[in-house]
């Protein structure tokens, strides 16, 4: 879950500094190409245009990120829960004498996913 928040959070970057690039390439080229450009759209709306573009992607950026630590903080909670709750079943299976079976191959797999998880 973490790898794609920092997925996402690498896109938006991304995005911002592309749309910059495209602003800068595009002032450049208005003022080098078309100095007097006539019937065409606006080469300043298209700017303005670009800016609300950009100025979107920052906002989600910016709504994103709340989430992001709150998703690593339930995580952490459930990681935490989970390994309190397999401690307690182990302690009253050793209070009362309860005979252990091997663990199955599924419940080694989980086990070591569940441990793979909470060292993230």
């Amino acid at each position: 879950m973490e790898e794609e928040v920092d997925k996402l959070e690498l896109m938006f970057q991304k995005a911002d500094s592309d749309l910059d690039y495209i602003q800068y390439r595009v002032e450049y080229e208005i003022k080098t190409n078309h100095p007097d450009s006539a019937g065409e759209k606006n080469p300043v709306t298209l700017l303005k245009e670009l800016s609300a573009i950009k100025s979107r992607y920052q906002t989600l950026h910016a709504r994103f990120k709340p989430i992001a630590v709150e998703q690593k903080e339930t995580k952490s909670r459930i990681c935490t829960t989970l390994n309190k709750t397999a401690t307690m079943i182990q302690e009253l299976q050793k209070q009362i004498d309860l005979e252990l079976s091997p663990l199955t191959e599924e419940e080694k797999m989980a086990a070591q996913q569940l441990k793979s998880y909470m060292s993230d």
